[in-house]
């Protein structure tokens, strides 16, 4: 009897494993949440995106600048900083977990309605989407989240190559991304969105050169 209990409780426990998902297929954020991969996932468009390998060093150096400098302004502040692993779910039918079939996990992303903000991550679209380039990022799967991003109304997204020292900014408006042009080392980052918020392209670069 104690060896069916036990066997039971291996089988209930065990990892699932990728290949055991037809990839073909649409999912949910409900199906989302009865997963146990080891690997990290995101859904686009109810579409399985397997992440990159975990990031290296220049990309957490250069997601922790970032980080401690939004988290250190908003301090006090209704805005709010999440660095990754966080889902971010973007809604298009309804909140409830059937009806999501997009779920991203942002480098780092600023919210600002706190109703956005539950035990589950963000529910909505943050108001500043941030993400770090890293050799492993498929162009598909950029190009996929630009196009969630844009249609869910996030009003900035930042899109940064620490290798190549760059920056662009997406800036929502009526509707559709527009570009910033292109900055680099001698530029600073500022946003309507954060009033008296300054990133330094040279003090972030900076912290790959150390």
């Amino acid at each position: 009897m104690f060896s069916f209990i036990f066997l039971n409780l291996c089988i209930s426990t065990e990892i699932m494993q990728l290949s055991d998902l037809d990839l073909t297929k649409t999912y949910t954020y409900a199906d989302y949440l009865k997963w146990t991969f080891d690997e990290r996932l995101e859904l686009i468009k109810g579409k399985i995106f397997n992440m990159s390998p975990a990031p290296g060093s220049v990309h957490q150096l250069v997601s922790g600048a970032i980080f401690n400098g939004l988290y250190n302004y908003l301090k006090g502040k209704p805005c709010k900083v999440f660095a990754a692993p966080f889902d971010v779910r973007l809604v298009r039918k309804s909140v409830d977990d059937k009806d999501i079939i997009t779920v991203l996990q942002p480098d780092i992303c600023v919210i600002c309605d706190p109703r956005k903000i539950d035990a589950k991550g963000c529910i909505g679209s943050p108001d500043i989407v941030v993400e770090i380039l890293s050799p492993g990022n498929n162009k598909k799967e950029l190009q996929n989240k630009y196009e969630v991003y844009e249609e869910a109304g996030v009003l900035e997204y930042w899109i940064i190559h620490p290798l190549e020292k760059t920056f662009f900014k997406y800036i929502l408006s009526d509707g559709q991304f527009q570009s910033s042009r292109m900055l680099t080392i001698g530029d600073e980052v500022t946003t309507p969105i954060l009033p008296g918020f300054i990133l330094s392209l040279d003090e972030l670069f900076a912290e790959i050169d150390n």
